[in-house]
């Protein structure tokens, strides 16, 4: 791969996704790049830039993809889900009783574990959640990913990665060696390919909004627009969770900061209006 080639891509995975690559990540680029190279009939990287050059738009779309990081796992951290159990819902629950609606959006949901850790979550708390609509919006630039989230189908290697065995026992069928979430379940979630970097206002206003472990690959201008683009989205009152080398106050100052003895979580102020 040449420097001008590298250059390109950098480029063109920002302009596409936010993700923004730093001069010395060419084997990242060759380690992700070089097997859809294969995959296309092409010799190299060289080569797939050139076609890319060329207009090939679903190709874009596949380097896209290979490129952007899809790393997640069951109940991934465990203290954010402690938190979204024990303090987020029931604040959220008493704050809109008169409603008895919750809209909890999951945000670079990739292949499903986030979102369907949220589920199996209030799945936990349906006493409490009894005459209540809850609905979860899974979301993700990648629509292979979505296609897995929606399939729900896991091999043992990625149950095993935080998921409480009981749960697994719960709420998970065996197939084979692989393993598929109940039905019930995947019904609770519904998915939606999106680019953080565009407007999404269509999506409406939502309670709780899960954006893990994404902001941490934009640079400081995307990362503005992201925060401005969820505060839009965030309901007053609503919160907002990151990963936690993530935060917020470094990007934005319109969420208010709520420190618990392990972890930081953002609110909008209550007063807010909603635009």
């Amino acid at each position: 791969m040449t420097p001008p080639d590298y250059e390109y891509l950098r480029k063109l995975l920002k302009d596409h996704s936010g993700l923004d690559l730093s001069a010395d990540k060419q084997y990242l680029i060759e380690s992700r790049l070089l097997p859809l190279s294969r995959k296309c009939g092409l010799p190299g990287i060289s080569e797939l830039v050139q076609k890319m050059k060329g207009g090939a738009a679903p190709l874009i779309a596949q380097v896209v993809e290979a490129m952007t990081t899809n790393e997640t796992f069951f109940f991934r951290d465990k203290v954010p889900f402690d938190h979204f159990r024990d303090t987020i819902m029931p604040e959220i629950m008493k704050a809109r009783a008169s409603r008895k609606s919750i809209r909890i959006w999951c945000a670079a949901g990739s292949t499903g574990q986030e979102p369907y850790s949220l589920a199996m979550s209030l799945k936990e708390m349906s006493a409490q959640l009894a005459g209540w609509r809850v609905e979860i919006i899974a979301t993700d630039l990648s629509q292979e990913v979505l296609e897995k989230s929606k399939a729900g189908i896991y091999s043992q290697f990625e149950v095993q990665r935080g998921l409480p065995i009981q749960m697994l026992v719960k709420y998970f069928k065996q197939i084979g060696e692989l393993w598929q979430i109940n039905p019930e379940i995947r019904a609770m979630v519904q998915h939606r390919q999106l680019n953080l970097l565009h407007d999404f206002s269509q999506l409406g206003a939502f309670d709780v909004i899960f954006c893990r472990n994404v902001l941490i690959y934009f640079d400081d201008a995307s990362r503005r627009i992201a925060a401005e683009n969820l505060y839009e989205n965030l309901a007053p009152g609503g919160f907002i969770c990151l990963g936690h080398t993530e935060s917020m106050s470094r990007i934005s100052p319109l969420f208010e900061v709520r420190r618990f003895a392990d972890a930081i979580v953002y609110q909008r102020p209550k007063g807010g209006v909603h635009g």
